[in-house]
């Protein structure tokens, strides 16, 4: 099973979780795939992320960018596997700069991003994290946050440092095979032949 943790000011509607959400799907494995709608607020956003976990067996967690941050300190709670894809380190410093008004990128929800939530993001922060839980996927293009932050982060875990690409993991669909392998979801049709479906 697989919870999709999407990033900041994003939604299930993301490029990385819908490509995902459809190579499942198209293996006969969609149920086996989930990405709630994580609220602005650290706080619900974790409680809404732990409901699904206490609601599913064995899990992955594959967090994007701020998705990453909440899936880094989920996998330290509850001893989970998770794929962090250009995640954030931390938001209570990165974010600063962005306090004040936002809206979903999607949804177009409108919120003030405050000084609690930086607050709550630093209780969050997880110093030290056991790196055999991991597997990081980053590229050193990254225009938001510095690749280079989250090697050192996830020293000694499993890392694929892709070189250029952007913030949005732009080699993400050749990294899905290995992700569900990360997982240990055994998928018997062919990498290539799920691949060429959805292009």
């Amino acid at each position: 099973m697989i919870i999709y943790l999407h990033g900041f000011n994003s939604s299930p509607q993301s490029g990385e979780a819908q490509y995902l959400k459809q190579y499942l799907e198209v293996s006969g494995r969609g149920a086996e795939f989930a990405c709630p709608q994580l609220p602005h607020r650290p706080d619900l956003a974790v409680a809404v992320a732990e409901a699904e976990l206490a609601r599913r067996g064995k899990i992955t967690l594959v967090g994007s960018s701020l998705g990453g941050f909440y899936a880094t300190w989920l996998a330290e709670r509850h001893g989970a596997r998770a794929v962090l894809i250009n995640p954030a380190i931390d938001p209570h410093v990165s974010l600063r700069a962005y306090l004040g008004p936002q809206q979903g990128y999607h949804s177009g929800e409108p919120y003030e991003l405050s000084e609690e939530h930086l607050q709550q993001w630093e209780k969050l922060f997880v110093n030290r994290v056991h790196p055999e839980r991991y597997l990081l996927l980053v590229e050193t293009g990254d225009e938001v946050l510095d690749y280079r932050a989250a090697v050192r982060k996830y020293q000694g875990a499993k890392q694929v440092v892709v070189q250029g690409g952007d913030h949005t993991l732009a080699s993400f669909p050749e990294h899905i095979p290995p992700i569900l392998e990360f997982a240990g979801m055994d998928l018997t049709t062919s990498a290539s032949s799920r691949t060429n479906s959805l292009l």
